[in-house]
């Protein structure tokens, strides 16, 4: 791709400056990943706790009952739906506010949750195992999935779409990468589509999207894809670096994740949805965070009450 000869050193510039960031931050950091950004405790939606919710037919809710607190998997890497301050520790974006949600109307403080970080290719097992409870981060509801875990559902509706460096030229949608190198979250649908309808691209894969942003700022790839409501985060953040280009190829509705046959459970978290989405929590909790990317929110898509597992 043809650009000036001072592109790659101020990338890289942009890269260190970045990472320096972070490291001020936390003492520790990810090299080149976008700062954290998002809104504050007081601009968030308060969720009441249903103190009077009761489920003792789902083996999960009594888990966490006696327990005191849900475990919920999330991811941390992802601007405005589920991203962690290296420095604080605390967890926030639209995934995280859907994780509040619910857990207020399971009858837990939201304030209570153990969120645990839980990388793409590892969710089916963190549910199977017991690890955690649910889990809330960008994940696809599809019928493979749905033979290893049960999805409540969807609470949103993305899709599948490609981010490049701001002065790129040559990539404006799937079609155009041939011979780029693409990439993606390990054992994501993102790859899996890419992998399938796009042979000719050269795939690249890491754990998280952030390590992927990463390459990307530095040349080292020249595309990443995932779904759009992730890749409008990273955009947000260093528009005059990046951008996402095309329109999204994919639909990507994104689903709570619970242990499979948990159908008690399933139930109960898609009737807290439909009551959240009628009441305005859903619309408060989107404004507050994946809506900082500039979008505004979109109609939720229906919910999938399939049949019991």
């Amino acid at each position: 791709m043809p650009h000036s000869h001072s592109s790659p050193l101020r990338r890289a510039l942009v890269a260190l400056a970045l990472a320096v960031l972070t490291l001020a931050l936390a003492g520790c950091g990810r090299a080149g990943s976008p700062p954290v950004k998002g809104p504050t405790g007081s601009e968030l939606p308060q969720y009441p706790v249903d103190r009077n919710f009761s489920l003792p037919e789902s083996p999960t809710w009594t888990k966490a009952k006696r327990r005191g607190h849900l475990v919920i998997g999330v991811k941390e890497d992802q601007p405005y739906l589920g991203e962690r301050d290296p420095a604080s520790g605390r967890y926030a974006g639209f995934d995280i506010e859907i994780a509040k949600m619910m857990s207020a109307a399971l009858g837990f403080p939201p304030d209570s949750i153990e969120f645990k970080t839980i990388a793409s290719a590892n969710r089916e097992t963190a549910l199977q195992n017991g690890q955690i409870d649910l889990y809330v981060g960008t994940y696809t509801i599809n019928d493979k999935r749905k033979k290893l875990v049960g999805f409540a559902g969807p609470y949103y509706m993305a899709g599948q779409a490609l981010l490049v460096r701001a002065d790129e030229k040559d990539i404006k949608g799937p079609q155009d990468l041939a011979g780029k190198r693409v990439c993606s979250a390990a054992g994501s649908t993102p790859y899996q589509r890419i992998q399938a309808e796009y042979p000719k691209a050269v795939l690249v894969a890491y754990d998280t999207y952030s390590v992927c942003v990463d390459n990307l700022l530095t040349y080292q790839v020249d595309a990443v894809t995932t779904d759009d409501a992730i890749l409008l985060g990273y955009a947000a953040k260093v528009p005059d670096e990046l951008k996402v280009v095309g329109k999204p190829f994919s639909e990507e509705p994104y689903g709570i994740g619970l242990p499979r046959g948990d159908n008690a459970l399933r139930f109960a978290l898609d009737d807290a949805l439909a009551a959240d989405e009628k009441n305005g929590l859903w619309r408060k909790a989107y404004d507050a965070t994946l809506g900082l990317s500039g979008v505004p929110a979109p109609k939720p898509p229906p919910i999938d009450r399939y049949p019991a597992t």
